[in-house]
């Protein structure tokens, strides 16, 4: 473990994939434990893609489409810290159990700065997110049904909704 490098005077709002409010959530319809991780794992605080199986969810979608994400991985402490040196995980082994949200309001981390009512794209590489008006194109992105609800400069934690669209 690192030496620790860094103190806050106010504790984190939250972690990309907390829940950032008590606002309705819904969930992919899948059974119980239908959804795991694909092979290479899930990364939290992303947007996953169901795959052909029905079954495995990836950071990405099927190879050969660009469809919008099935829904958001959420943080529901399943991600593992799988290597002795590291610190912190936000990726969920593959054939672990995926908590994938289709409604919500998350904290996420933007690639981009962001302003309330912009709207939550993702890479269709790896889930991340970035945004930018609503219908504009984001090169290697897809829109998503989220949209901005907080402010940040790129990196930083963002509040993500699908109920709250202006601001």
């Amino acid at each position: 473990m690192a030496f620790q490098t860094q103190i806050n005077t106010q504790p984190a709002p939250g972690l990309p994939g907390d829940f950032a409010s008590l606002n309705p959530t819904a969930t992919f319809p899948a059974g119980e434990g239908a959804l795991v991780a694909a092979a290479g794992g899930c990364t939290i605080g992303a947007f996953g893609w169901v795959q052909t199986d029905g079954r495995s969810v990836a950071n990405a979608p099927a190879s050969g489409t660009t469809t919008a994400p099935d829904g958001f991985v959420h943080r529901d402490l399943s991600g593992q810290i799988s290597s002795l040196f590291d610190e912190s995980s936000l990726t969920i082994p593959q054939g672990f159990p995926v908590s994938l949200f289709t409604a919500g309001d998350f904290w996420a981390t933007s690639t981009t700065a962001a302003s309330p009512g912009q709207a939550v794209f993702a890479a269709t590489t790896d889930g991340s997110l970035s945004t930018a008006a609503a219908g504009t194109t984001v090169s290697g992105a897809v829109q998503t049904r989220f949209y901005v609800a907080s402010a940040g400069a790129a990196g930083d934690l963002v509040k993500i909704s699908s109920w709250s669209h202006a601001v």
